[in-house]
């Protein structure tokens, strides 16, 4: 082999090394970080009225102030008496001047006003996460037995998977997305071993491998949701058949 056709191939044996590299190279980049946990959004101020008895009471109140065009919900404390709340105000004078508004109106009579700091979400940056993930399973049960009806988060009629979910985390100072879906691609994956009281459950219950059903974990295996028209709010186990091959993931924001 002559002199110029050795360089030659020493120069493309050295090309095809180099070539070599070049796509391996990709390979040996760094693995993608892992997704950040998203942060909810804290409520203001709101607005709480009654102490009722009957429930129809606070049924219609809640009618009226929804006709206002004011996100309501009543719920039973463990005194046995229901209350109502509502609005979401950046201040505290806001949220006054408003309920002196419906005062005047005839709507409600005696009112307080809801501070940030009174919920379990602000409670948790002292006392720790425990005391807003007991408050989370705390709401979801007092809300065991109430029928269930597609579309709404209304308490008059009872909720859908995601209302249930939507106004127990709001019961906590805490606003999370409206649909089972929206609150599938929020939060942060938690494989089942390693779900923690109040975290979401979900579930492709239609059969297309889609998001469509949200409960709210309460430990031990066990959630709480709505499980379908003409059923009532109830606790169920994720090793249930049924449950475990629709089962698609859980979502933590905490």
């Amino acid at each position: 082999m002559s002199a110029s056709m050795q360089i030659a191939v020493l120069l493309l044996t050295a090309l095809v090394a180099a070539a070599g590299c070049a796509v391996k190279a990709p390979l040996l980049s760094e693995p993608e970080p892992a997704q950040a946990k998203q942060e909810l959004a804290r409520l203001g101020y709101s607005i709480q009225v009654g102490a009722f008895q009957n429930v129809d009471n606070a049924a219609r109140l809640t009618a009226s102030l929804e006709a206002q065009g004011l996100r309501a919900y009543y719920f039973l404390q463990r005194d046995g008496f229901c209350r109502v709340r509502f609005g979401d105000f950046q201040s505290e004078e806001k949220a006054a001047q408003r309920a002196e508004r419906l005062v005047a109106a005839g709507i409600i009579d005696a009112y307080h006003i809801v501070r940030p700091e009174d919920y379990s979400a602000a409670k948790a940056a002292v006392y720790g996460h425990a005391i807003l993930r007991d408050g989370l399973v705390d709401a979801a049960q007092s809300f065991i037995g109430l029928p269930y009806r597609w579309g709404g988060c209304s308490i008059t009629e009872g909720f859908d998977c995601s209302g249930l979910t939507t106004v127990v985390y709001q019961m906590n100072g805490l606003r999370l997305p409206r649909t089972s879906a929206a609150q599938f691609e929020g939060g942060m994956p938690v494989g089942r071993e390693s779900l923690d009281r109040g975290d979401l459950v979900f579930f492709a219950i239609l059969g297309d491998r889609k998001v469509s059903h949200v409960g709210i974990y309460t430990g031990e295996g066990r959630f709480i949701h709505a499980p379908g028209r003409g059923k009532a709010v109830r606790e169920d186990l994720l090793s249930e058949t049924y449950y475990k091959r629709r089962y698609m993931g859980g979502r933590s924001y905490l």
